[in-house]
């Protein structure tokens, strides 16, 4: 059985993707935005993003403890016997159920008792637990404890390199749950869009990286752009703001971010102008068609639902066109979702 989380809005939207992608499986529900999906022949089936997906845990078990160290005497036992101490592995211990407080309490309590019996019977399991929510390394295993009660919850476990071969699938944060990035200098909130679909790639814009930004006004990516020490083409109609008009390392180009044609193969290619999904879809596989860019972050715009299953044209053709690819709805996200990734070489 795999367990597959979304944002709570999303949950129907989430079911319909997933008996598209997975014709013939049982789909439950087992909870507020939890799915479990039962009657996969291989796990490679769920190889295939899940846009409204925030977190998939594969190969759960049902579980069940009475008390915090009957829960972490599970999971001392589970762990020890299938991850070893000469790899990192990172620890998951969540909630989903009730409100408030009481069930982050809880994890947080069964985390603690865990460590301290690894750190009395298994020290060099506690040295290698990796803490930091970042992209998964390929020597890395990862548990996951999601609890739907006091009592009772799912467990995952995928050992090295599981992982880290599914890392654009499996979010390094728990629950997927990424917070917003702050910043009140920047243009407007849409800079944290790009701030959180660099963290789930893993791979940050870095300084004298060429960056073009279609739609750029009023400016909040070319922002991210400029203070990582990128260069960026910005296009749009309209200006971008004041000071971001005179930055040495910006070039204005006024025009159709659709008619733009870099005269170099940019390192990001950058979109999240309001257009028809179509647009912004067929805008993202010309680029990578033709070589256009080493990697992409794009933002794909709805009218409605009726749109959601249009990014299934992505899922067909971005495996062909990319080394890696992500395609998901951002925490930052409203009614859109974000396609991100890292070309083939042409």
């Amino acid at each position: 059985m795999h367990l597959v989380l979304s944002d709570e809005m999303d949950a129907p939207h989430l079911r319909a993707e997933v008996e598209r992608a997975v014709p013939g499986a049982r789909v439950e529900n087992s909870g507020p935005g939890l799915l479990a999906v039962h009657g996969l022949s291989t796990e490679s089936t769920l190889r295939t993003p899940l846009v409204f997906a925030r977190q998939l845990l594969l190969d759960a078990t049902f579980e069940s403890a009475t008390s915090i160290r009957a829960w972490a005497e599970l999971l001392f036992n589970r762990v020890s016997a299938v991850v070893t101490g000469t790899g990192p592995w990172r620890l998951h211990v969540t909630p989903r159920y009730g409100q408030g407080s009481a069930g982050a309490n809880r994890c947080g309590l069964i985390r603690q008792t865990l460590l301290e019996e690894l750190g009395r019977r298994r020290r060099s399991l506690k040295r290698s637990l990796h803490a930091e929510p970042s992209l998964f390394r390929p020597d890395e295993s990862f548990v996951q404890l999601l609890l739907t009660s006091p009592e009772t919850g799912f467990l995952s476990i995928l050992t090295a390199p599981r992982p880290y071969e599914l890392r654009h699938r499996i979010a390094g944060d728990p629950m997927g749950e990424i917070p917003l990035a702050s910043d009140k200098s920047a243009p407007s909130r849409a800079f944290a869009k790009l701030v959180e679909a660099e963290r789930r790639l893993g791979v940050p814009i870095t300084a004298d990286d060429f960056c073009v930004d279609l739609g750029a006004s009023p400016g909040s990516w070319s922002y991210v752009a400029l203070q990582r020490g990128a260069r960026v083409t910005a296009v749009d109609r309209s200006p971008l703001r004041d000071d971001l008009m005179v930055n040495p390392r910006l070039t204005f180009v006024r025009g159709d971010a659709f008619r733009f044609e870099p005269d170099r193969r940019a390192d990001w290619l950058l979109c999240d102008v309001i257009a028809a999904p179509e647009r912004n879809m067929g805008l993202v596989l010309e680029w990578l068609r033709r070589g256009l860019c080493r990697r992409f972050v794009v933002s794909i715009k709805f009218k409605g639902a009726d749109d959601y299953r249009k990014l299934d044209q992505l899922k067909e053709e971005l495996p062909g066109l990319t080394e890696s690819f992500l395609l998901t709805r951002l925490c930052a996200n409203r009614n859109e979702a974000c396609a991100a990734g890292t070309a083939r070489a042409p």
